[in-house]
Formats: C-alpha cells, structure tokens, sequence
C-alpha cells in the first residue's frame, strides 16, 4: 500500500498516511511532484487524465504527477511513476520550480492540498500508459499549450494552468 507524506506549513514533515485515504473534502497538506516532459523538438507531453481517476477525471495535465514514498527519493519516485503511470524511461531529470504549492477543490468537493515540485524530464523510448491513468495523450508545443490554457483554461488541470504560466516565466520552455 502506497502512502503519502504529510506536512506542515513550514514543509516539515509530520506523518504519513495511505494514498488511499489521503484526498478528501478536507485534504492534509502532504508532498507530490508534477513531470513535464519533453521530446527532441521541445515539444511537452500532455496527458488526459483516465475518466476513473478521483479528482479531475478526463481534463488534460501535464505529462505525471506522483507522490514520493516517504523516505524515497523525489527524483527515484519521478522514474517511478514514469515507468508505472507511462511505462517509460526519463533523462534529464531537473527542478525547475522547487516550492511550488497549490490547493484546489474539484467538482465533486475533493480538494488535492500539495506542496508539488515540478520538473522537467526527456522521454526516453515508446511509451505504453496505463488505461487506468491516462485515457489519451498528445504531443504540443509551449506556445500551443500557453494558448489553449488561456483559451479553454476549464479543459485543463489547475495545476497545469499554473505551472505552464510559471514556467512560460522562468524561461523553461
């Protein structure tokens, strides 16, 4: 059984308890991390999230979000998830936005309540997604995405909005 790592306001962490239990209507601040992927031509994976997930079922993302076992390594628990949720292989792993923190409720009441390191990563190989995961997937540039969000910003995650607009900022992509 997977568990989570709960923390405080100060990112200090408190407890754990399982992924399971974990996303409620009244969701425990606890550690995760978003992926975004690249392909040879600069291009990022976007991801349709399966119509059987708890939160946000069917809206496009970002490439794989995950949470770090507690005592895992963030960066093993990003080649975990890609080879679980993706079935592939990354390079180039890096953090790009270290502390960034949301909170949001989706439709149903369920609030996801995550201090959420983002990175960028290369694909390495085909993919083979998991059904239960990712209904569909698609290749897009920076500029296409940063206007679809803009444009039709309810087809996709809160996260994402944010992160492509911050990361738009920096300059990473």
């Amino acid at each position: 059984m997977d568990e989570v790592t709960l923390l405080d306001d100060a990112a200090v962490p408190i407890g754990t308890l399982p992924k399971h239990e974990v996303h409620t209507t009244d969701t425990p601040l606890h550690l995760a991390f978003s992926c975004h992927l690249l392909d040879a031509d600069g291009r990022i994976l976007l991801t349709r999230r399966a119509l059987s997930k708890q939160t946000w079922p069917g809206v496009w993302t970002n490439s794989f979000c995950g949470h770090p076992r507690p005592g895992e390594a963030m960066l093993d628990a990003v080649h975990r998830r890609a080879a679980d949720e993706l079935g592939v292989r990354v390079s180039q792993v890096r953090t790009v936005l270290p502390d960034y923190r949301y909170r949001a409720v989706d439709a149903s009441g369920i609030v996801e309540n995550e201090i959420c390191p983002v990175h960028l990563a290369v694909l390495e190989g085909p993919m083979d997604p998991r059904p239960e995961e990712v209904s569909e997937w698609a290749w897009a540039s920076p500029d296409d995405i940063v206007q679809a969000v803009q444009s039709t910003p309810f087809v996709f995650s809160p996260w994402m909005r944010e992160q492509i607009g911050l990361l738009r900022s920096l300059g990473a992509i």
